[in-house]
């Protein structure tokens, strides 16, 4: 079974950029070489995207593998294969790590555990309702992040199909 997805690095300082081609390699188990171009949102950082085919479950790897650097701001996605659901992962040094199961159209899907949660967690203030609605859909995120994505059109992708 494979799965597929983009690797978005939305900003990376130079001396990351080989550490992060690096990791996904270990991950992905075949040498990684990313087209690395200046960040404009962020200067002195640079930006680099990468479609990829693997393993289900690839996506997970690759966000464990990146979210201990501090100074680098990420996402991932795996559109959903069979038996598995899609999955998006953003990463902002702020913020940390963000995971969210996606429909077919990327748009995030929310649990009804998780909307439960919220419910209970807000115990009946609408304000604290729309925060926590708020948070499971990584408002916060894509507020921090919207900047490097605008930053990133008409950039070069590459292909990466991943070993076994």
């Amino acid at each position: 079974m494979s799965a597929r997805g983009v690797l978005y690095v939305h900003s990376a300082p130079a001396a990351l950029c080989p550490h992060v081609e690096w990791a996904v390699a270990g991950v992905v188990g075949v040498p990684v070489k990313l087209d690395w171009q200046p960040q404009p949102a962020a200067p002195g950082t640079y930006r680099a995207e990468l479609n990829w085919q693997g393993a289900p479950g690839t996506s997970g790897g690759i966000a464990s593998a990146l979210n201990n650097w501090q100074r680098l701001r990420f996402e991932i996605t795996e559109d959903a294969s069979p038996g598995c659901d899609g999955v998006r992962y953003s990463y902002t040094p702020t913020l940390g790590v963000y995971t969210a199961v996606t429909g077919a159209s990327g748009e995030v899907l929310v649990p009804e555990a998780r909307i439960r949660a919220a419910m209970d967690r807000a115990a009946g203030d609408d304000g604290e309702l729309v925060g926590q609605l708020e948070r499971l859909m990584g408002r916060a995120w894509d507020e921090e992040l919207e900047p490097f994505r605008y930053a990133g059109d008409g950039a070069p992708v590459r292909w990466l199909h991943a070993a076994g």
